[in-house]
């Protein structure tokens, strides 16, 4: 029989305290929930998560959280590194991203073609450092009354109709809901009775720190070569891509200075000496799913739902994006609130996306795979991505620009994240969002739209005033988590479709 302690029950156990994790743990204390984290690591400052290992590329999305939120302006690395790039010489174009490893540069992007991004929008992408964005999230986590506990692993669950029960060591914890982002190897997903699908691996890759007596002999930057890639971005710090199935990640051997040089000298065509192997970790290409994000009471969120290769830096804003989505929906449903069925559309909404970013990822490994017909699309791809519309494309995929909820209606901007919209004083509507509330955007001041979103009980906040730019708008409905529900160009606001919208959202008793 198991150890059980008594503690109180939580509305949401969260298993893994990584980005994901403290994330969703701060959306849904923002909205009133009760929300303990469970930890399996004692120290979150691992050498991985630092510089340079935990250098990680934010897309558009999770800017605009953040920025949403309040939390960009206490990311200090982007003071410091504006761009994941070095800057470059004079007349050299800056590099602002790659597919596949073939640069794209700002330059060559067409901004023009996002008429909805208004001026004064955050930044499309910026570099990140995945020790500081943890230290960031456990603060607010923490000063909105989450309980992190540290070093307690998830070992065992069970869920009734009525909540979920998890075992750490002899310790026992019960909440409402249960929430896996306990990374790609989850014991949530594996004890909570998922489905994970996909792809397996062609490549292992390296992520290594080391020492060379002869640097010379490898070139700066990315480097697709006739047998895999390797990427030299800083003294020592090298990336490498091994195409042997994934064969050396599965075997789990240990990581040995011998083995590091004759992969890198395979690689790199090259007699390069490595004197010293400091820190060294592998990872694959393999690319799986969960077929559902939600069994019961028990949710999966970031690489604990899907898994893919780290090309393109798609992984970390995938996460984010999951639990921007979820937490107001979970927190909704925790207290009532929630129109039936909205937990549902967390799947509904992201399983999509994650479906495309694993695509994302296969089509960059079969295009640098060494074999003769992926290097002849290879020469394709380059010659497309040096093209001005073709650089613009890539820049939109890779910054999240075009992400889109298939949420109906007619206008485009549905389903899509809200313009940053400034209003004559001067604020943004990005800056009313930090409370994390559901905003009637109404440019006309209309008193019906007043008097609907009073029956909301203060879940849904009108906000009047005229903008700078309304796009030829009227009347906007901005669901907590920045994405438009509902638009309006029509200066009458009929209110018939909008209570249609708000009904899929809010239980009509919430007042």
């Amino acid at each position: 029989m198991k150890a059980t302690t008594n503690h109180p029950i939580h509305d949401v156990i969260i298993s893994g305290a990584g980005p994901v994790g403290l994330f969703l743990a701060c959306e849904l204390a923002l909205a009133g929930c009760s929300v303990l984290i469970l930890e399996k690591t004692e120290n979150p400052h691992s050498r991985l998560k630092q510089l340079p290992f935990g250098i990680r590329g934010l897309s558009a999305p999770t800017i605009e959280a953040l920025y949403r939120r309040g939390l960009l302006a206490e990311l200090e690395i982007r003071k410091r590194l504006k761009n994941p790039h070095t800057a470059p010489e004079q007349g050299v174009q800056r590099q602002a991203g790659h597919f596949a490893g073939i640069p794209f540069y700002e330059g060559n992007i067409d901004t023009s073609q996002w008429k909805y991004r208004l001026p004064g929008s955050p930044e499309t992408s910026l570099i990140s450092e995945i020790a500081e964005l943890e230290m960031i999230l456990t603060r607010r986590a923490e000063a909105l009354g989450v309980k992190i506990r540290r070093g307690l692993p998830v070992t065992d669950l069970l869920q009734t109709d009525e909540n979920v029960t998890v075992w750490s060591a002899n310790q026992s914890f019960r909440a409402k809901w249960l929430v896996g982002c306990d990374g790609s190897r989850s014991i949530v997903r594996k004890m909570g009775g998922f489905e994970f699908a996909g792809t397996e691996p062609e490549f292992t890759g390296y992520t290594t720190l080391i020492d060379i007596s002869d640097p010379e002999k490898l070139r700066p930057g990315r480097n697709v070569t006739p047998t895999g890639m390797y990427m030299q971005s800083q003294p020592g710090y090298v990336l490498i891509q091994d195409f042997d199935g994934g064969a050396f990640h599965s075997s789990e051997t240990p990581i040995t200075r011998e083995h590091i040089q004759e992969v890198l000298r395979r690689v790199s065509g090259t007699d390069v000496t490595i004197n010293t192997l400091h820190t060294a970790t592998t990872w694959t290409d393999r690319a799986r799913q969960v077929t559902r994000y939600r069994n019961g009471r028990i949710l999966l969120a970031g690489d604990a739902a899907h898994i893919h290769s780290p090309l393109g830096g798609q992984g970390l804003n995938l996460g984010l994006g999951d639990a921007m989505n979820l937490g107001w929906k979970l927190a909704a449903t925790v207290q009532d609130q929630a129109a039936e069925g909205l937990i549902d559309t967390y799947h509904t909404e992201r399983h999509p996306i994650g479906t495309q970013i694993l695509d994302w990822s296969r089509a960059q490994v079969a295009i640098m795979h060494p074999a003769p017909h992926a290097r002849a699309l290879y020469a394709i791809f380059r010659d497309l991505i040096n093209t001005r519309d073709g650089a613009t494309y890539m820049a939109g995929k890779v910054w999240g620009i075009h992400m889109h909820y298939d949420l109906g209606g007619d206008h485009p901007l549905v389903g899509r994240s809200v313009p940053n919209f400034e209003f004559e004083n001067g604020v943004k509507i990005g800056e009313l969002m930090h409370d994390g509330l559901m905003i009637l955007l109404d440019f006309n001041a209309n008193p019906s739209l007043q008097t609907l979103a009073d029956e909301y009980g203060g879940r849904v906040w009108h906000i009047c005033g005229r903008v700078k730019d309304q796009l030829d708008l009227s009347a906007l409905l901005i669901r907590p988590d920045g994405i438009l529900a509902w638009v309006s160009n029509s200066s009458a606001n009929s209110t018939v479709h909008l209570t249609q919208i708000l009904r899929q959202y809010w239980n009509v008793t919430v007042h």
